[in-house]
């Protein structure tokens, strides 16, 4: 399955891994890691929207963007910040599915029913993924 994570810069290692952890159960991760900038994390902010605004900035919006619409399953990881929101909700308006790992500090409100399934641990979250491959095939 074609996969997009969801998530803050600041989960960076934790996407990472589960990028990982995908990758090795054969999925293909469309991964912002590997078209962004791992710098872009520590950009000061008059940096970062000169980021934002620039050509690169606008290149990797569209990948985001394009993923997030186009995938099989959006995984978004919390808590995670607007763009991680907004890329959960263009998912969901397209229709596909969401699942969502649950952080304890998850600051969200009616729009967490945009997530199909809540998971608690990474296992839990794989074992759903495998699932749903093999639905799908």
């Amino acid at each position: 399955m074609r996969i997009y994570i969801a998530a803050s810069w600041k989960h960076q290692h934790a996407v990472e891994m589960l990028t990982e952890r995908l990758e090795e159960a054969d999925h293909n991760v469309l991964s912002w890691l590997r078209e962004g900038r791992p710098e872009e994390a520590f950009l000061s902010r008059r940096e970062l929207e000169y980021f934002i605004n620039s050509p690169e900035g606008k290149r990797v919006f569209v990948f985001c963007a394009d993923s997030a619409t186009t995938c099989d399953l959006v995984i978004y990881l919390g808590p995670s910040g607007c763009d991680a929101w907004a890329e959960v909700g263009a998912a969901y308006g397209r229709g596909l599915p969401v699942f969502g790992l649950l952080a304890k500090s998850e600051d969200v409100g009616l729009m967490r029913h945009m997530v199909r399934s809540w998971f608690l641990s990474v296992a839990d979250l794989m074992n759903a993924v495998s699932s749903m491959a093999e639905e799908k095939s």
